[in-house]
């Protein structure tokens, strides 16, 4: 995305200044022994966390418990931080998403990445994933088993990224996390909690991408879900 597009998105927004994203904090090591101690013993629970991170992905990978696993290319198993204190959550893989392996990609994906750094944040900071881990035929909506057959999945990586906050991308990602029938408009601009971590709804970039008209609303949804982290305290 061009620097005059980019612009344009975040006008629309009612963006008038851009964050820059934080850089990652030095850690100086000292030469006590507790903390030699520590470090040497850091690197095994990162290997343990990643194995599972590794077996769950896998079980995505071979998944048949749907009729989705017959017309998908691959599965988009989630990408980014995996202990990002913010996690995306969209509702479904599209062609580009299926081609690509990876959530979000595409201008939709493009007009994402340009909403986080808007909050000073860029796309390794998050972890990023979807209802469904297959695309369905056509771009078409999930349907409910199918979303009930992924549940389960989803569950274990909010489970094991533990974010501060979830961000509901779209209709479909609010109302199958939240459990409702309630339209995004009214899902929207407050916070909602979801097994006991703050949620937050935004319109999904595809249709801002259409809607010039809601683009103010997403960053106004964006700057509550940075407010509620904030205030989370740690």
């Amino acid at each position: 995305m061009d620097n005059s597009t980019r612009l344009q998105y975040l006008e629309a927004m009612g963006i008038d200044v851009w964050v820059p994203r934080k850089p990652a904090p030095v850690v100086n090591q000292t030469e006590s022994g507790s903390t030699s101690e520590y470090l040497i013993q850091e690197p095994q629970v990162q290997d343990n966390t990643q194995q599972t991170w590794a077996e769950l992905e896998a079980e995505v990978a071979g998944c048949t418990k749907c009729a989705l696993c017959q017309t998908r290319t691959q599965t988009v198993f989630g990408t980014g931080n995996k202990t990002a204190d913010w996690m995306i959550i969209g509702e479904a893989p599209g062609q580009h998403e299926d081609e690509q392996g990876k959530p979000f990609v595409g201008k939709a994906g493009a007009l994402l990445t340009e909403m986080l750094r808007a909050v000073g944040l860029d796309r390794d900071d998050v972890f990023i994933t979807n209802i469904l881990k297959c695309r369905p035929p056509g771009n078409r909506d999930p349907k409910p088993d199918e979303a009930e057959s992924c549940s389960t999945y989803l569950q274990q990586q909010r489970a094991l990224v533990k974010p501060k906050i979830i961000l509901a991308v779209g209709r479909i990602a609010a109302q199958t996390l939240l459990n409702t029938d309630a339209p995004i408009g009214k899902l929207r601009g407050k916070v909602h909690e979801l097994d006991g971590t703050p949620l937050v709804v935004v319109y999904h970039p595809a249709y801002l991408l259409r809607s010039l008209l809601e683009k103010r609303k997403a960053w106004q949804d964006l700057q509550l879900a940075v407010k509620t982290v904030n205030q989370s305290g740690n």
